[in-house]
């Protein structure tokens, strides 16, 4: 298959690129510096030359708070970059996924999950942002998938394990925060699910998270000590209010997905199992 991914220099787009190198896919990658989004002329040069057979999209501006004071660049990136891409797939008759955000949720629902029977309702820039790329992209082009994904953990970026394992380390105290819940999603196991839907080409909203109950950052942030064999870790609870960020985040933002298993996928394994496997990984 050939596959364009757009955004390959983040952690998910890296983790994608050497999961379809693994497949054998022929991979055009593209971060931000190669191909800019938001330039629809750009987009479809590049597409008319690669002809993919698939294009995932893994390209977003992803800093809440930045979004919140810069709506209109997070409007131009997250929804107007997304309709380009979604444009020059069709265009080349390529099926199309995009990477879009639990953030479209408002998080009051006060138990449960959200699945694809729920309506969006977001808080933030970001979050109408992100919403409003996923309808461009389906106006834009009929074979597009949306994957909704959340508290994405990984290799590279911002590694959150390295970040408490070196806190406890240093005897430093760590805050987390305690009264915001969501589902810790492993990137690797992420862009795998990501490959099929792009490979299967039936267009839908899909969340695509680990298994589980779900935590609090304050929850992730114990068992990923717990995973990395740290003890003596000094975490301090803190509401997520008290950090009087300006973006407004949902308090219960935990997904479940209804039509993954309708379409022969099975769910991703214990977001615990796959937090073990990340610190075995990172220890090693």
């Amino acid at each position: 298959m050939k596959v364009f991914i757009a955004g390959a220099g983040g952690m998910l787009g890296h983790v994608l690129v050497e999961h379809c190198k693994a497949r054998g896919d022929e991979i055009f990658a593209h971060d931000r510096g190669g191909l800019d989004i938001t330039d629809e002329r750009a987009v479809r040069e590049t597409f008319a030359h690669a002809r993919p057979d698939a294009v995932i999209n893994c390209a977003a501006w992803t800093d809440v708070d930045a979004c919140e004071l810069d709506p209109q660049r997070a409007f131009l990136v997250n929804s107007q970059g997304v309709e380009a891409l979604a444009t020059a797939s069709r265009l080349v008759g390529a099926s199309f996924v995009t990477v879009s955000t639990d953030y479209v949720f408002d998080g009051r629902k006060p138990e449960g999950f959200y699945t694809q029977r729920d309506d969006p309702h977001p808080l933030s820039a970001y979050g109408a942002a992100k919403l409003e790329g996923e309808r461009r992209a389906q106006t834009a082009s009929a074979r597009t998938s949306i994957v909704r994904a959340g508290w994405i953990f990984g290799p590279g970026g911002k590694n959150f394990l390295a970040t408490v394992v070196g806190r406890a380390r240093k005897g430093e105290r760590l805050k987390a925060i305690t009264d915001s819940y969501g589902m810790p999603t492993y990137a690797p196991d992420l862009a795998v699910r990501l490959r099929e839907l792009a490979e299967l080409d039936l267009p839908g909203v899909y969340h695509v998270v680990n298994s589980g109950e779900g935590a609090s950052f304050e929850g992730f942030a114990r068992a990923a000590a717990e995973a990395a064999g740290v003890t003596g870790i000094e975490i301090e609870s803190i509401s997520m209010d008290s950090l009087k960020r300006p973006a407004p985040r949902p308090r219960n933002s935990r997904m479940r997905c209804l039509l993954s298993e309708a379409i022969g996928l099975a769910p991703l394994r214990d977001w615990r199992d796959a937090l073990k496997e990340f610190a075995s990984g990172s220890n090693g």
